[in-house]
């Protein structure tokens, strides 16, 4: 009887013509397989009549065939290949079973006829799973293709996932599949046909090493009779086994000498080796004794090298299993409690090729390693580079960042480093509880960090934006009139989009796409629905803190809002989600057109100054210089959109508290001066904000009045581009191109001091901002009960880490982002948690398992959009001389009324 759920040419190979009996034997009034299919040639047929053991039974018997104790020889199916090649063909025959199977698949697809979803079992784990339905038609059960709706009838997952790859054979192409899922299914694919090849070659080496490794072992243990050892015969369960049937009696080794083709000599090798029961019995009783025979003569001891001659050391790469590999990391990784983030390190690929490359099997390296001589060696290689960064701040100034933080037990730290544009130090890590009270404790602080780093070498002192960090960093000031202090601009910027988002109207939008956001990532239909039709993109994306989350994630929902649009009117949202908790409300969100139009006008409103946020916050080359015109840039776009000055007022006046709230900042205004790039902005009229800010930086960091003077007239010479390489046309393309530090180095000659100062103050930094501080024992640093050796150590350590955090951020590559996974929280906040409380309607279970894996690609820095670029771009003449007459003249203007 046929199986339900196969092809009948899945079960049947052979025309229904060709009938064969054994001579001497009556045909079975029942046979195994029925022989009623359609006359088709299998493929598989030349296989079967020469190998008959392939399919474990006799086809051309039509009955069974037990092939371990019966030997058919294997000229045999000779006799009747003359029949087979006879065979009657017809067109069905000449295009192959698998060709109407295909004909049925199509049939099947277009017949449109109600189909039944069967629920695919959890223990399905290949990722093609996620992108098919099972459903049952006609009594049989197909995969259907949940992007182009094909239908298969046979070839399992493996056939699917080539459908997928859009990889020509066993399969046509889906023509709808998303970019993301067709390369996810072709790495799968090779990632199969690797681990096939790797255990055929592990194979192919344990043959060849076994083949030359037998001579010699029976060279050893060959006697002076020169008898054969018995490793060969009696396998290890049998050495190990002290039953005392007799060799001769045992079943596997009869039916073997009986089968073989050449008996005699089979049968006389046998009686040659054969012990006789009582000598088997005494050679078993001798490996029991205490005294342990030699190791010629010991066939456990043969059978252990044996194995120990065949080690994957050996095989080098052929025994190599991926699964295994990313199974034994996990298990480290869970059970010692290392958070997964640890293999986005840019360290982390580096240690597993180190491993790879020592071949064989490498040591262990214990605790004490880890804390001894390994750190020591961290130690000095991280001090040698900072010595490199070090000698660079004499020509370019420094600055000095305190980065102050409260911990989860309430502790305040300071973490002091200092900025270079080679890159940035980590110095140390202060307990500041006692101390942020108080602003004469706080200058003190931060007076003995001036005199550790070089009072000659400092240009400015970051710090928060407090007011005892104002008044510390005023009395700083005095005391070395030859630096700045300054508050830090992106907490400045930060603090502008957060205040805007608290604002009646914008906060609405925010709430109501977070409404949309909570909702799809809350339901595993609705998040592999947007994968489908956003292709792969996500809702939320990356941001530098929590206030620009909520902007970025506008922009980018209004990028994909016809997508959205699609998704929602699609009959997989209307049948399965609309019904959900929160379906309706989510659909009329996304389907209201003055939501879209507001969202809009947000993102216009913000995202000059989220851009700003970026490239304070790069690493790409030093943001100051830029700061200036970019706020004038994020004020001239809020006018444009608000127009009227009564809706644009309330924004402006949270950029200028923010801003102008502590001091005047001298440096921004030299800096928006001196950079190249707003070379036309200077030459005729500045406002005296900036032309004052440009001399105060000239009287304080130049104490020499004599060289204050020269760049006096310097200054001019640059203005006017009466003299040097200032006039060059390269010069003049290069204001948009080079580092503006790097433009002065290249065609500032003819005015050196100014080509100093300008240097000094273009190669500094306008953030505190560090490298990423988690998992880093700061606070155990400051740990009272600690031994004083082991307190150094942790200071040692935390030096390490750190100064490893921050080097990254030049090297670093951009891991990809997860809205869902806990280590975003923090940024991501409640744009991801589940609202549909405050709606009605059954509430979905989730299900993480449920979920298809996010494609995620790791793109070295260097490739992704430069900030400072992208901010060029943005800049034109009519920006450029406004930003140097400054907005605040506008004020006034009627048309801004």
């Amino acid at each position: 009887m046929n199986r339900p759920g196969r092809h009948p040419t899945q079960l049947n190979p052979f025309p229904s013509s060709l009938t064969f009996n054994l001579p001497g034997q009556l045909t079975p009034t029942e046979p195994l397989l029925p022989l009623t299919r359609p006359a088709v040639a299998s493929p598989f047929l030349p296989l079967v009549f020469f190998f008959p053991g392939l399919l474990g039974f006799a086809p051309i018997w039509g009955r069974p065939l037990r092939l371990p104790r019966t030997r058919v020889s294997p000229l045999l199916p000779l006799r009747f290949l003359p029949v087979w090649l006879a065979r009657p063909r017809s067109v069905a025959g000449d295009r192959g079973w698998w060709r109407m199977e295909k004909d049925a698949e199509d049939a099947a697809a277009a017949a449109g006829e109600e189909e039944e979803v069967v629920p695919i079992g959890t223990q399905k784990h290949d990722p093609a799973w996620r992108h098919c339905v099972m459903v049952r038609s006609e009594g049989r059960t197909r995969l259907k293709c949940a992007y182009c709706g094909k239908h298969f009838l046979g070839g399992g997952i493996h056939r699917f996932k080539e459908h997928l790859a859009r990889r020509p054979g066993n399969a046509c192409c889906c023509p709808k599949v998303p970019t993301d899922v067709q390369e996810t299914m072709l790495l799968s694919l090779d990632a199969v046909a690797a681990k096939k090849k790797r255990k055929l070659s592990a194979s192919t080496n344990v043959r060849r090493l076994a083949q030359q490794d037998a001579p010699s072992a029976s060279n050893q243990v060959v006697g002076g009779g020169g008898t054969e050892s018995p490793i060969h015969m009696i396998p290890l369960n049998e050495v190990l086994d002290f039953d005392p049937t007799p060799l001769q009696e045992r079943p596997p080794v009869a039916a073997e000498a009986k089968t073989s083709g050449g008996r005699k000599k089979k049968k006389a090798a046998l009686n040659q080796v054969s012990t006789p029961p009582m000598a088997l019995q005494t050679q078993r009783q001798q490996l029991l004794q205490p005294a342990t025979p030699a190791p010629h003569t010991n066939p456990l001891h043969q059978v252990v090298m044996a194995v120990d001659a065949v080690t994957p050391g050996s095989l080098g790469h052929a025994g190599f299993d991926p699964e295994q590999v990313s199974m034994a990391v996990g298990k480290f990784l869970y059970d010692a409690g290392v958070p997964l983030d640890a293999v986005n390190s840019v360290y982390f690929q580096p240690m597993l090729e180190a491993i790879a490359s020592a071949g064989g099997r490498v040591d262990a390296l214990s605790y004490n390693d880890f804390r001894g001589h390994i750190l020591k060696r961290s130690l000095d290689d991280v001090t040698s580079q900072l010595e490199f960064y070090k000698g660079s701040w004499a020509r370019t100034g420094c600055s000095v960042l305190a980065d102050e933080w409260v911990t989860d037990k309430g502790r305040t730290l300071i973490n002091f480093s200092v900025y270079c544009p080679e890159g940035t130090m980590f110095l140390k890590s202060v307990d500041a509880t006692g101390i942020v009270a108080s602003s004469d404790t706080l200058y003190e602080l931060l007076k003995s960090i001036v005199e550790e780093v070089g009072e000659k070498n400092v240009i400015q002192v970051i710090t928060n934006n407090s007011e005892i960090h104002a008044l510390a960093g005023t009395r700083l000031g005095e005391t070395f009139p030859t630096l700045f202090w300054s508050p830090c601009t992106f907490q400045c910027i930060d603090g502008m989009l957060e205040d805007f988002s608290k604002e009646g109207a914008i906060s609405e939008i925010i709430n109501n796409a977070k409404a949309i956001t909570g909702f799809v990532y809350n339901s595993s239909s609705a998040l592999n629905l947007m994968k489908k039709y956003l292709n792969g993109k996500q809702l939320l994306v990356h941001a530098e803190t929590r206030a620009a989350m909520n902007f970025v994630t506008l922009k980018n929902m209004y990028s994909l809002k016809e997508a959205l649009q699609t998704m929602v009117n699609s009959d997989e949202w209307i049948h399965f989600l609309l019904p959900k908790k929160g379906g309706i409300e989510v659909s009329n969100l996304v389907s209201n057109l003055q939501f879209w139009s507001s969202c809009a006008a947000v993102v216009r409103i913000t995202e000059p100054l989220v851009h700003l946020l970026k490239l304070v916050s790069s690493s790409k080359r030093p943001s100051m210089g830029y700061i200036y015109a970019g706020l004038y840039q994020a004020k001239v776009a809020i006018k444009k959109e608000l127009v009227m000055k009564s809706n644009y007022m309330p924004y402006w006046n949270i950029i200028d508290w923010r801003w102008h709230n502590r001091i005047p900042r001298p440096l921004h205004s030299a800096g928006f001066f001196l950079n190249p790039l707003f070379f036309d902005g200077i030459r005729g009229e500045v406002s005296n904000g900036i032309f004052s800010g440009m001399l105060d930086c000239i009287e304080r960091l130049v104490s020499d009045a004599k060289i204050q003077d020269k760049i006096q007239r310097e200054l001019n010479t640059y203005r006017s581009e009466a003299a040097g390489d200032f006039r060059r046309q390269m010069a003049i393309r290069s204001r948009r191109t080079l580092p503006p530090a790097d433009w002065w180095y290249t065609y500032g000659g003819s005015c050196p001091n100014l080509t100093r100062l300008a240097v000094r103050i273009l190669s500094q930094t306008c953030s505190v901002r560090g490298g990423d501080r988690t998992h880093i024992p700061f606070e155990q640093v400051h740990d009272e009960r600690m031994n004083s050796f082991e307190r150094q150590r942790m200071h040692h350590l935390t030096f390490v880490q750190y100064n490893l955090r921050l080097q990254q951020r030049q090297q670093r590559k951009v891991k990809g982002f997860d809205p869902l996974s806990v280590d975003y929280i923090d940024i991501v906040d409640d744009w991801a948690v589940d609202r549909t409380a405050m709606f009605s309607g059954p509430a979905e279970q989730p299900n993480w398992m449920e979920l298809d894996q996010p494609v995620i690609r790791i793109t070295p820095r260097e490739l992704i959009e430069d900030e400072f670029e992208s901010f060029i771009e943005g800049v034109d003449a009519e920006m450029i001389q406004g930003a140097a007459l400054g907005i605040q003249e506008d004020d006034g203007d009627s048309s801004c009324v």
